[in-house]
């Protein structure tokens, strides 16, 4: 691997009772987190293809560590999605780098297709910042009910000179929804969109 990690961090949270009514099926989301050195910290490069290499590996590594902690086939993913945080040394296009030109296709490969735009954000913190993960449905943008976030943190990242790179992926939408939209059972997942 050309990312050289630090530290590999996975977590599920289960939502059993919302309003004060049970959740059942329980809603599950995985976050799969590595924490890399930042190769360009400190220093201007107009080239970053080392970064979009590193995001062909991370996405395919972080999506299935994902799909392994929900215990499910990758068909059975619902929603993604992925986030970066560059420390104070680093230019939040190399969180970009990491995200956008590559990460894509590994990571719908280990979740089974994947034909929306993988919800994504970047910016810069330091060890134990919060760095929000948007998630949207897999194959359809208009489900709402899964219009959500998660959240990770860790107190030792990412370090000046690190990216802390996540990837989210869920079972389920939000716990009892009932805000209308197209429901993921009615999504064909054809055109990313419907």
């Amino acid at each position: 691997m050309g990312a050289r990690i630090r530290k590999l961090c996975t977590f599920v949270e289960e939502t059993h009772r919302e309003g004060d009514r049970p959740v059942d099926p329980p809603t599950r989301k995985a976050v799969a987190v590595a924490v890399i050195a930042n190769p360009h910290a400190g220093e201007y490069r107009e080239d970053l293809s080392d970064l979009i290499a590193m995001g062909t590996e991370l996405g395919a590594l972080l999506g299935a560590r994902c799909v392994a902690a929900l215990g499910i086939a990758p068909d059975a993913a619902q929603s993604y999605g992925k986030a970066a945080m560059v420390g104070e040394d680093g230019e939040l296009e190399h969180a970009a780098a990491l995200l956008h030109p590559a990460m894509g296709a590994p990571l719908r490969k280990a979740v089974g297709k994947g034909a929306a735009l993988v919800p994504s954000s970047k910016k810069r913190g330091g060890p134990g910042a919060c760095l929000d993960v948007p998630l949207g449905h897999k194959d359809a943008a208009y489900v709402r009910s899964h219009f959500d976030a998660v959240e990770v943190r860790l107190p030792d990242a990412p370090r000046a000179g690190e990216i802390l790179v996540a990837v989210a992926v869920t079972d389920s939408g939000r716990p009892l929804p009932r805000v209308g939209g197209l429901r993921h059972e009615e999504a064909t997942g054809e055109d990313g969109l419907r």
